[in-house]
């Protein structure tokens, strides 16, 4: 069974006056809002609620009467709304609300319209308001005039659904605000992790719609600071409330009495050596964004400190005795486990539950092995718009890149951090406009080096392969077996710590040569390196200077 239907009103003193002019004129001529609906083929209201000002009794008579004659069906109700001063938004509002809950509309047993083309703008965002609340849950409904000789009177209607997503044009236009918030976040890298995307989506979301404090996690070098700016300029630039500055510390940078002082501010004389007063980073930051980066770095006292800040907004300056204001968005980063330092007692539960609300792990380089190469390409541009040279690898060299940037045992110690690095070298060592095979064999064996010297607890095949590597070249060193690999490093490790030739022959040969008459160590040695095409002199230059290395054979 159909619910009848049910329009709610106001009475529009001049709108639905028909704004006649001279006398004799019909006003069954003019377009007036509320009769307009009721004259509408495909639309049968079955009631009318009229609010009207008890004032305009006069017109609003004329106006149920007529709408009886246009529908002679339909029930009118006159509910007399009076208010003082009509463009008070409190109390319009108050009176409009007051209306709704004392009329009780029942959803299941009615359909609701709520006219909102007549009465003052006030009046009209009010039931807007009210329609968006369920206060009145129904549909708003806005009637329009037709152009002239077209049953002027009649004019015409809309029926507006508060559901966006039903609305084509409006759900891709904020589809597409969304994506270019995201990829404002992401530096317009067109990264290909799903997982990262969706991260980034409710980083923006959170963003925009919320106040409190974001928390960045994940290892060094994922990009927390740029994250973190990303977000200040991109509330800056979309924001309901525009943030005013962004003042970003690292924490691990905060030691003693200075950390206090640094954070917090000073008053003159609060300690030796403050012969003036300090505002502090906090007070700096008031009406914009702070940006602590490591905060796992903050000593038990400043994290109370700060605790108090976020939660009070006022905290006390070093040696004051009056309480200081700041209102900030605190964005937080950590490559700490927050969680273990609070088991540990390092880090206070309080603070952490306090900023924990929006918690944001960013994945490493190795865990999202798909935005290698699109990262890669945006590195290369920041190096052109950094330095004016247009550098790209030829396609040999970016293959090879790609190999050893994908290969499960690359490590990515230093992430994004390490990506950069490796781009800016090779891209200023290389001789002309191109990246070339020699420029990547250099850099790949000088990373592997790297992170095996960083890490005493680096797997030894680990440490093999990049010793290899710079000995043999990636290409010969990947062609060995297990047997040999193992083998070889280990007979270039005693080279490079031997004089001679024979010394090392004689370190490697200790047991066998003391059951033989005539030792040749040494012609021993050098034959077997002469299987891998090397020679004493060949594997001490190449393990122990930092000379480009050679050409793979």
């Amino acid at each position: 069974m159909t619910k009848p239907l049910t329009v709610v009103s106001l009475l529009g003193t001049k709108l639905d006056y028909g704004l006649r002019r001279g006398r004799g004129h019909d006003r069954w001529d003019a377009w007036r809002p509320t009769v307009s609906l009721f004259l509408q083929e495909d639309l049968e209201p079955d009631r009318l609620v009229l609010l009207a000002d008890p004032r305009s009794g006069k017109l609003a008579d004329e106006v149920m009467d007529d709408v009886r004659t246009a529908s002679p069906t339909t029930e009118v109700e006159r509910i007399p709304l009076a208010l003082k001063d009509p463009w008070d938004f409190a109390e319009v509002y108050g009176s409009l609300r007051n209306f709704a809950v004392a009329r009780n509309f029942d959803p299941e047993k009615e359909d609701l319209l709520v006219h909102m083309t007549t009465g003052t703008h006030v009046a009209q965002i009010c039931l807007f308001l009210l329609v968006e609340s369920g206060h009145l849950p129904g549909r708003l409904i806005q009637s329009s005039p037709t152009r002239r000789g077209k049953a002027q009177a009649k004019g015409s209607y809309t029926i507006i659904d508060l559901d966006l997503s039903r609305y084509d044009q409006l759900a891709s236009r904020f589809a597409a605000e969304r994506r270019e918030g995201v990829d404002f976040l992401k530096a317009g890298i067109a990264t290909r992790n799903e997982a990262f995307n969706r991260l980034m989506e409710r980083v923006e979301h959170v963003a925009l719609h919320s106040e409190e404090p974001i928390l960045l996690g994940g290892p060094t070098g994922v990009g927390k600071t740029k994250l973190a700016r990303r977000i200040f300029d991109l509330r800056k630039r979309h924001g309901t409330r525009p943030p005013r500055t962004l003042v970003e510390v690292n924490c691990a940078t905060l030691r003693g009495d200075h950390a206090m002082s640094a954070l917090f501010g000073h008053e003159k004389g609060a300690f030796t050596g403050a012969s003036t007063a300090r505002e502090g980073l906090l007070r700096e930051a008031n009406g914009g964004v702070l940006f602590l980066d490591e905060i796992g770095e903050l000593g038990l006292d400043e994290q109370a400190m700060l605790l108090r800040a976020i939660e009070d907004k006022r905290f006390l300056p070093v040696g004051a005795d009056q309480a200081v204001e700041s209102s900030f968005r605190l964005i937080a980063g950590t490559n700490r486990k927050l969680g273990a330092e609070v088991r540990e007692g390092r880090f206070r539960e309080d603070l952490l539950a306090r900023i924990d609300l929006w918690t944001f792990e960013l994945p490493s380089l190795a865990n999202r092995p798909e935005d290698i190469e699109p990262n890669l390409d945006y590195e290369l541009t920041r190096f052109t718009e950094g330095t004016g040279r247009q550098i790209a690898f030829n396609r040999e060299a970016r293959d090879r890149f790609l190999r050893f940037a994908l290969d499960p045992k690359t490590p990515w110690r230093g992430n994004f951090r390490d990506l950069g690095a490796a781009v800016r070298r090779m891209a200023t060592l290389s001789g002309g406009q191109r990246i070339d095979d020699a420029n990547v064999i250099e850099e790949t064996q000088r990373l592997r080096e790297r992170w095996s010297a960083l890490d005493p607890t680096e797997p030894r095949e680990r440490a093999d392969d990049a010793l290899l590597a710079r000995t043999l070249g990636a290409d010969a060193a990947a062609k060995l077996d297990l047997f040999d690999a193992v083998q070889l490093a280990q007979v270039i490790r005693v080279c490079r710590e031997s004089k001679t030739l024979s010394e090392a022959g004689r370190t490697l040969f200790a047991v066998s040569r003391t059951q033989k008459s005539s030792t040749n160590d040494s012609a021993r040695l050098g034959k077997y390196l002469a299987r891998f095409d090397l020679d004493f002199n060949t594997v001490v230059a190449r393990t122990k200077t930092t000379d480009p290395v050679p050409q793979e054979p």
